[in-house]
């Protein structure tokens, strides 16, 4: 089966991080948010996939490679501007043919152990339906599409973005589509906004009497717009590590839940507390680290507490305060400072510095 994963987008509410690289390489769980998507579509079914890119295509090609590491078939083709869920099915075309393929948002992430994702779209793949959807009840509606679904499942009316919802039923990252869509983002024009919407594409089937059925889902799904939203889904991914300890451990360190120590960090005189990851080259020196914290590659942590946070490539921390609910940046560095509250939250990034000190 063919998918389809968009990465456009400019990543505004994850700066300063997205100047550097594109939100869908933010590393959860010490792997980019793309490799999760596409692992995600191997375990669906999918083969094939193209990634459609903006700017940062050769950053992410390089990071993805071929695909043959997760079992699929990589392809790329640049979108030149972001003009809408509909203009990017009406890019990748080339790509799509007229066979049957998946939508994946590529900043979402969908943690579904249970495999219910893949339940559902094994249900499209049988009945095959114009256009598929996966919903979920939210809290409040009004920032996304928004479905009106039959008890069978079938689709009355979509909008995007309303004002006044009907159902709190929002459709999430991951759509299904047969060839018939392509006449529909053929037909329709662009929003207010001056976007073709996917949404719009869905209605016109709709309106032509096509077959449109939405299924539901409960389980974790969220994308990686914001700071507070990374540090969301890598905890959620930490979850669902098996404990694998790789590295160098000393007798004078401990190691409690599901920890991941990859080959070539080392552990000196700490307490590793899991979920939590620690990447390779890293040192960690007297130190507690975790619960629900990933270090990235070759970072040095030393005399600190750091929980709940994000710590990429490169970073130094060795601050006496400890840090939690934070995002540090590539290669930045929280530097010494006095004994004081363990519960500090910081957002930095890439190549900054910041001294901890007492006013």
């Amino acid at each position: 089966m063919k998918a389809l994963v968009l990465t456009g987008g400019s990543g505004v509410r994850l700066r300063p991080f997205t100047y550097s690289t594109p939100k869908q390489l933010m590393p959860l769980a010490n792997k980019p948010v793309l490799e999760h998507v596409v692992s995600h579509l191997r375990t669906l079914g999918a083969t094939e996939v193209c990634l459609l890119t903006g700017d940062w295509t050769d950053v992410i090609c390089e990071v993805m490679g071929d695909g043959s590491r997760f079992g699929v078939s990589l392809t790329y083709l640049r979108q030149e501007r972001p003009l809408g869920l509909a203009h990017a099915v009406q890019s990748a075309r080339p790509f799509l043919g007229d066979d049957d393929f998946l939508m994946y948002l590529g900043d979402n992430i969908l943690a579904d152990p249970a495999g219910t994702v893949g339940q559902i779209v094994g249900d499209f793949r049988e009945r095959r339906p114009a256009a598929g959807l996966v919903v979920q009840s939210v809290a409040d509606p009004r920032a996304y599409g928004v479905a009106e679904v039959d008890a069978d499942g079938t689709v009355r009316r979509l909008v995007e973005k309303p004002s006044l919802p009907r159902t709190d039923l929002a459709v999430i990252g991951l759509y299904y589509f047969t060839a018939a869509v392509h006449e529909a983002t053929d037909a329709i024009g662009p929003s207010a906004r001056g976007e073709l919407e996917i949404t719009d594409a869905v209605q016109w089937l709709i309106d032509r009497g096509d077959d449109v059925m939405a299924r539901r889902y409960s389980g974790f799904w969220k994308d990686v717009g914001r700071a507070g939203d990374v540090l969301l889904c890598n905890r959620r991914l930490l979850g669902d590590l098996r404990t694998d300890l790789r590295g160098e451990i000393d007798q004078a360190s401990e190691v409690r839940g599901q920890v991941v120590v990859e080959a070539g960090a080392r552990v000196v005189r700490s307490l590793i507390e899991g979920p939590a990851i620690i990447g390779p080259g890293t040192l960690i020196e007297d130190s507690r680290v975790g619960p629900g914290t990933s270090i990235g590659r070759d970072c040095v942590v030393r005399g600190t507490h750091v929980s709940d946070s994000v710590v990429l490539q490169g970073a130094r921390i060795h601050t006496s305060r400890g840090l939690r609910g934070s995002l540090v940046g590539r290669f930045a560095t929280v530097g010494p400072g006095e004994q004081g509250d363990p519960d500090n939250r910081l957002v930095i990034g890439d190549h900054a510095r910041i001294e901890m000190t007492v006013v």
